[in-house]
């Protein structure tokens, strides 16, 4: 039996890709999308019949200029999760605008047109999870949406303070990033770790046992591997998303994968309880020098390719 295998025995697995073929070969359950993995995606000539779709679905339509493409690429991201859901079973998420991120109003009108484009073509809103970054203005648009049904999976998360807020706000699933951590580590100490010294490994693994011990029904899904020993020290997590290479790696080995995160450890572990309030938060965030400075960056990263789709949508059009 392949570690793949053996991992989907305690996790579930996710495929972090918007490339088809990939999950078709690995069968996770869910998958992640997000607006670098769409624009790879749409970049690619199997995958430029959805961005024909889009338009032609736009042909003679009132809206013009940004409005037009913003409503394109709002279609395309659709036309993606919907040919996903033929292929997996579970979920499919949906980033929301990461130029929103500190936008409460913004981000939650946004989820709720994109969820309504689902709903509309028959897709039920329990297949979605709407992704938001784990600013304190998206934590608080998900804690209004998840108490509209609309399920939230909260990225460009770094830090235990980031998971609390997201779990006392009720979210339905955090993303918290385990290579971006050991990137910024790496490159701060000029030193390189083993898998169960791994900063990102070690902040999931915190981050589980808090949701665990304190009866959190936010479920925790390991995100952005570097490399296979991350994902193999995470086994037991409720979920991983990894992509199509570190896939293939665990399909290939035949070695032992023995669970790494119980649930039932969690109990009887000498953990502080903690809330925030905005203040704190913010506070909190900022002395953590490494979270600040990914989660900053992620969604300028994120932003950009947002901006390099809609280019690409604007070109077409014309």
């Amino acid at each position: 039996m392949s570690q793949l295998d053996e991992l989907k025995k305690h996790t579930k697995v996710v495929a972090d890709t918007g490339d088809f073929e990939s999950m078709r070969a690995y069968q996770p359950h869910d998958a992640t999308t997000n607006p670098s993995l769409i624009l790879q995606a749409s970049e690619k000539p199997q995958y430029r019949h959805l961005v024909d779709e889009a338009l032609a679905l736009h042909k003679g339509s009132a809206l013009a200029g940004h409005d037009l493409v913003t409503s394109v690429f709002d279609r395309i991201l659709i036309l993606f999760g919907k040919e996903i859901l033929k292929i997996v079973p579970g979920r499919v998420s949906t980033e929301v605008d990461a130029r929103l991120s500190f936008d409460t109003a913004g981000t939650i009108a946004k989820a709720r047109h994109l969820i309504g484009l689902y709903e509309a073509d028959g897709i039920p809103r329990e297949r979605i999870l709407i992704k938001v970054a784990s600013t304190w203005e998206g934590i608080k648009a998900a804690e209004v949406l998840q108490k509209e049904g609309i399920n939230c999976n909260l990225t460009l998360l770094f830090s235990l303070p980031q998971a609390i807020a997201c779990a006392d706000a009720g979210v339905r699933l955090i993303s918290p990033f385990v290579g971006r951590i050991l990137d910024w580590y790496k490159a701060a100490t000029k030193k390189d770790y083993a898998p169960h010294e791994d900063p990102g490994v070690v902040s999931v693994t915190s981050i589980f046992h808090y949701y665990k011990k304190f009866g959190y029904k936010t479920e925790v899904m390991g995100a952005s591997f570097r490399n296979k020993g991350e994902i193999t020290e995470l086994a037991g997590c409720d979920l991983l998303t990894i992509s199509p290479a570190l896939l293939g790696e665990l399909q290939a080995s035949n070695d032992p994968l023995p669970l790494k995160l119980d649930a039932a450890a969690s109990a009887g572990m000498d953990i502080e309880r903690r809330s925030y309030d905005e203040k704190t938060f913010r506070y909190e965030v900022n002395e953590d020098q490494m979270a600040t400075e990914k989660t900053s960056d992620g969604i300028r990263k994120f932003a950009a390719d947002v901006v390099k789709l809609e280019k690409l949508i604007a070109a077409a059009i014309a």
